[in-house]
């Protein structure tokens, strides 16, 4: 579903930093939102993590450059890094062309209940409206 051109899939979850949460077995991936990539402008850089690290909710965890400033990617709950998308690391822009399928950034292992404060596709237009 698209809000004022800004595409907000119906099966993710959000955050209120606008990334994109999609849960599977055990774990989730994770990326910036269509809103996130257009308010960023054109990705130059991707600064990943490392596959094992241990992340504690809310800590940044990667960060993206574009040619206006610095996005800051959020754990949205404890977990470890599961894999992250190799690609970004040679070509950024993917994350521009396509934030939800191959601009993907990161897999994070997920247990237990998801935070409260994640968001639904409805929550999250409302946010960015």
């Amino acid at each position: 579903m698209e809000e004022n051109g800004t595409e907000i899939p119906g099966h993710l979850l959000y955050t209120t930093e606008h990334e994109w949460v999609l849960v599977g077995e055990g774990r989730a991936r994770l990326g910036i939102t269509d809103y996130a990539q257009d308010a960023l402008g054109d990705v130059v850089y991707a600064q990943l993590p490392q596959v094992g690290d241990e992340v504690t909710e809310g800590e940044i965890i990667a960060e993206l450059e574009s040619t206006k400033s610095v996005g800051e990617i959020y754990a949205p709950f404890d977990g470890e890094i599961l894999a992250v998308n190799e690609e970004l690391e040679s070509r950024p822009e993917l994350v521009n062309h396509d934030p939800y399928g191959v601009g993907w950034i990161l897999d994070l292992s997920q247990s237990g209940s998801l935070p409260s404060a994640l968001l639904d596709a409805a929550g999250y237009r409302d946010l960015v409206s």
